[in-house]
């Protein structure tokens, strides 16, 4: 009974973020996550704040980046083109990240 109820509320939330995202999939591309982890990495090895509450075993900037993407947390955009220049800026909270 509760898969069923899973599988309703993520049918939901699919709905929810197609009304949402014109331009593209709805869920976030292996190519923008690892630009966006790419990015948060550089910016927390040159001395940006964590937005996390970091375990103290955790110090390489790209797992650090991870567990803040996974959060949800990033104040990033993407913007996604068209080839005839149309496009849309989207939050990285608004999109679906895949199961790793």
């Amino acid at each position: 009974m509760s898969s069923f109820i899973e599988s309703r509320e993520l049918r939901n939330k699919y709905r929810e973020v197609k009304k949402y995202v014109k331009i593209g999939s709805i869920f976030l591309t292996r190519y923008e996550r690892a630009r966006i982890v790419g990015a948060r990495a550089l910016q927390i090895s040159f001395g940006a704040p964590i937005l996390i509450k970091k375990p103290k075993n955790l110090i390489d900037p790209i797992k650090i980046a991870l567990t803040e993407l996974k959060a949800k947390i990033l104040p990033l955009t993407l913007r996604r083109e068209m080839p005839n220049g149309e496009y849309q800026d989207i939050p990285i909270d608004k999109l679906i990240l895949k199961k790793d």
